[in-house]
């Protein structure tokens, strides 16, 4: 009996080019409060849940963590990025991709730590409708990754088991999802995590990009 392959894919870094923008984004919204944080810092934990994020940083500082700062850093944060993300463009090869998936019948979602008012403008530049995609944001779960929950309640709205279901992400933090979950990992390299990190996390294939990936499609069981 032929298992067919489910995809859920990240999008920041994975389908779309915006996780350096997310980086100085956060850099804004941190130096607005008074946290000094280098910028490879905030990028090594991007692509984790926010709210996990911030809690991280705000230890490392020695900073008090109140609800009413996490709040105003996501708030400046996303304030930040709709601006600066009016740059984001999709990475070589995601709509081809998506486009290949959908002419094949392989069933696929999005999966995303962003919350919807900083997933919007990625998924518009990608061209992808949440009225007609399975699109799972941070405000749907209770926990985001490195918590499986995202990538748990795309398969239940695509009515697919979690076993039968290939993550695709470009950070630890979704390897380490779909880790816990029980899915098949596969990271690409366009986020600016490395193979070997990506591999340690879990990943079984790693890629460049999207496009990568849509020329190795059969090797993860995307067969069209």
């Amino acid at each position: 009996m032929h298992i067919q392959s489910v995809f859920l894919f990240d999008l920041d870094g994975t389908l779309v080019d915006s996780v350096y923008q997310h980086v100085l984004a956060w850099m804004e919204a941190l130096d607005a409060e008074g946290v000094e944080l280098s910028v490879w810092r905030i990028h090594r934990k991007i692509g984790m849940s926010g709210g996990l994020f911030v809690d991280q940083f705000l230890r490392e500082t020695g900073l008090t963590i109140t609800p009413e700062l996490l709040q105003r850093l996501r708030e400046r944060h996303a304030a930040a990025y709709n601006r600066i993300g009016k740059m984001v463009k999709p990475l070589p090869g995601a709509r081809e991709l998506l486009a290949a998936l959908d002419e094949g019948g392989i069933p696929w979602a999005i999966a995303t730590s962003g919350r919807i008012e900083t997933a919007k403008p990625n998924l518009d530049a990608l061209g992808v409708d949440p009225d007609k995609h399975v699109v799972v944001t941070r405000d749907m779960v209770r926990y985001a990754k490195p918590d499986p929950d995202l990538f748990l309640t795309a398969a239940e709205k695509l009515g697919q088991p979690i076993e039968n279901c290939v993550v695709v992400g470009d950070s630890i933090w979704d390897m380490l999802a779909a880790r816990r979950c029980r899915a098949l990992g596969v990271g690409l390299l366009s986020g600016g995590y490395g193979q070997d990190e990506l591999e340690r996390s879990g990943a079984v294939r790693v890629y460049e990009d999207p496009s990568d990936l849509l020329k190795h499609l059969d090797e993860v069981g995307g067969r069209r």
